[in-house]
């Protein structure tokens, strides 16, 4: 199954407590790379959404960003120790009449004071566990735009491994009357030089021109390469570390078929492979 490296999420969550909102962004990258924007608060939440990643995701840079919006009705109140503030205005009164020219106190300096303010915190645990329950449905979302993104690249892969395969077979349909043109060919120059022809010497000189010029085995290999990317395809595993290598292998081929060329159809049928085989290579880049 082609699963793409490339995806976006984004689910959000009303409770009575306010609001939380999780995006998630995944690009290719070799490795698993997550990457965290938490609140504060909810920090020490990262080590469990790090092993949820590792449940569903092998390959990718992952961004995930969590956004947590308190509703203003549960958000801790300040009170204030009014027996306190009574003691410390009563001190400052009496320390402004015996100095001459006492500093004017302003409110908040007072409100400053150890113990003068004092809040009630909001209860983290629920948000807490939202937040992750709230990942889960986040991870699904990404899995499924992967997937649905991974779709949509079959048909490319299905048309190229189908263009490689009928360039292949056309190749070695040409190769008979590739090695009888270039035997035609040698013996037309001998004759044109007035040359006394050695039909000895003329069928050893053919026998080392197809040595030089067999890519029977190349185009086998051809074959059996976009056979085996086939069926990788089709697995439910990740398949992206294993394509890359498959086309590496194809192009290997191509090259040598290049390299092995005596006419210039099967050097441009060469060419023509190695550019199926560079955009085939192109996404699987992206390929998890």
């Amino acid at each position: 199954m082609i699963r793409s490296m490339t995806a976006f999420a984004r689910v959000d969550l009303q409770e009575s407590w306010g609001a939380l909102t999780w995006e998630l962004r995944s690009v290719n990258h070799r490795y698993l790379e997550p990457h965290f924007k938490l609140p504060d608060n909810l920090r020490e939440l990262e080590p469990q959404l790090r092993e949820k990643q590792r449940k569903f995701l092998n390959r990718g840079k992952i961004e995930s960003a969590l956004r947590f919006q308190a509703n203003d009705e549960v958000q801790g109140k300040l009170e204030i120790n009014s027996g306190l503030l009574t003691e410390l205005n009563n001190v400052i009164n009496q320390v402004n009449r015996v100095l001459d020219n006492p500093a004017h106190v302003v409110a908040l300096d007072v409100m400053r004071w150890p113990g003068v303010l004092s809040g009630t915190e909001l209860d983290m645990t629920p948000i807490r566990q939202a937040a992750l329950k709230l990942y889960d449905q986040a991870l699904k979302q990404l899995l499924d735009t992967r997937a649905t993104e991974g779709a949509r690249l079959a048909p490319l892969f299905t048309e190229r491994l189908d263009q490689i395969d009928t360039i292949v077979d056309e190749v070695k349909e040409r190769l008979p009357q590739i090695l009888q043109a270039q035997s035609d060919n040698l013996r037309k120059r001998l004759e044109d030089a007035s040359v006394e022809l050695d039909e000895g010497r003329l069928e050893q000189e053919m026998v080392m021109l197809a040595a030089k010029s067999d890519v029977a085995e190349e185009l086998d290999r051809l074959i059996a390469h976009t056979q085996e990317v086939r069926s990788v395809l089709s697995r439910k595993e990740p398949i992206g570390r294993r394509l890359d290598f498959l086309m590496q292998e194809l192009n290997r081929e191509a090259n040598t078929l290049s390299s092995k060329s005596i006419v210039t159809e099967t050097t441009r049928a060469a060419v023509d492979l190695k550019v199926l085989i560079e955009q085939m290579r192109e996404q699987v880049q992206n390929i998890e």
